[in-house]
């Protein structure tokens, strides 16, 4: 089923899970339950929560009720040849597989929402004659807020830093911006797990992070296979504006979440790549559906594909799997 703009995918899927208790909660109450089983409802990838067993009367069967709903949603951006984002495509151009197997879309969205989002700005002494342009393009980011946006700001040069932790402000964002100097190395690396970290604390569905930065790392203490297992644990997009270069790192980590790496190879390029990014950001499809995959603690992958159709030929980008809960 497809929701229109305007209406919250966190209440559908409350719906959802509400029915699909209220439909277990009365057959528990009039079969009865067997006395020990643990009590969880776990919408995944990621929730699972836990209750207690005992008592008397129907709070007991409730407690002995168990229940797994596994919805996972999967995040997706369409864009044609010119990096513009398609934002009118039907259900019915969407294929999604897991490991390989088709699943029924139960859910579909397309809609604006609000985004929680981590700025990552390099600093590094190779930026020095090119922070303030950076500065001004990354500000073009704020021109589409809308209410329930958040924004924190992490600088990086021979170490990461988080200027602002998450604010509904982006005057104090511009504010942290305009108070960076240009110095030293590039942990980049140490810059995108302090991020990772910081994201937990996001309060929107839709959560991204967004590097600029002309470099590779070359000053972190964490290594790239470790900061790659930290991005796919995680449940945020990697976008990234490479000024004169398109870090290697960065390109990947962005194809497996559903992001997108641009090159800016003028400097005046920056507004226009960071508009772009944006809307990119901003606009997505989102397709739900119940997955029968085990709780193994494995990391299941997904693909997305369009139907084909008459017209341009259009990119897709989807996180690229996730990892299920262990039991």
């Amino acid at each position: 089923m497809k929701h229109r703009s305007g209406i919250s995918l966190t209440l559908v899927l409350s719906l959802l899970v509400a029915s699909l208790l209220g439909a277990c909660i009365a057959s528990a109450w009039g079969t009865g339950a067997t006395q020990g089983q643990e009590t969880r409802v776990s919408i995944e990838p990621r929730t699972s929560t836990g209750g207690r067993a005992g008592g008397k009367g129907p709070s007991s069967k409730l407690a002995n009720l168990r229940l797994d709903l596994r919805v996972v949603l999967v995040p997706v951006t369409v864009t044609d040849a010119l990096d513009r984002s398609v934002t009118d495509l039907p259900a019915e151009r969407f294929r999604l597989m897991e490991d390989g197997v088709e699943q029924k879309i139960a859910f579909f969205s397309q809609e604006d929402g609000p985004v929680s989002l981590g700025f990552l700005f390099d600093s590094s002494g190779s930026m020095k004659n090119r922070i303030a342009t950076s500065v001004t393009a990354l500000e073009q980011f704020f021109l589409t807020s809308i209410p329930g946006d958040e924004y924190f700001l992490v600088q990086f040069s021979d170490q990461a830093h988080l200027l602002n932790g998450f604010t509904p402000e982006p005057e104090t964002i511009k504010r942290s911006l305009g108070g960076v100097q240009a110095h030293g190395w590039t942990a980049l690396l140490d810059a995108v797990a302090l991020a990772t970290h910081q994201m937990r604390l996001a309060k929107n569905p839709s959560k991204a992070l967004l590097i600029l930065s002309d470099g590779n790392d070359n000053n972190s203490r964490f290594s790239e296979s470790e900061i790659r297992s930290r991005v796919l644990e995680s449940d945020v997009r990697i976008y990234a504006v490479g000024i004169l270069h398109r870090p290697r790192l960065l390109q990947q980590l962005a194809e497996e979440t559903g992001g997108k790496v641009l090159v800016a190879q003028d400097l005046t390029e920056l507004p226009d790549i960071v508009q772009k990014l944006s809307a990119e950001i901003r606009s997505q499809y989102v397709l739900g559906y119940a997955s029968n995959s085990i709780n193994d603690g494995k990391y299941h992958k997904l693909r997305v594909e369009l139907t084909p159709a008459p017209g341009p030929q259009l990119r897709t980008s989807w996180r690229h799997g996730y990892f299920s809960p262990a039991e």
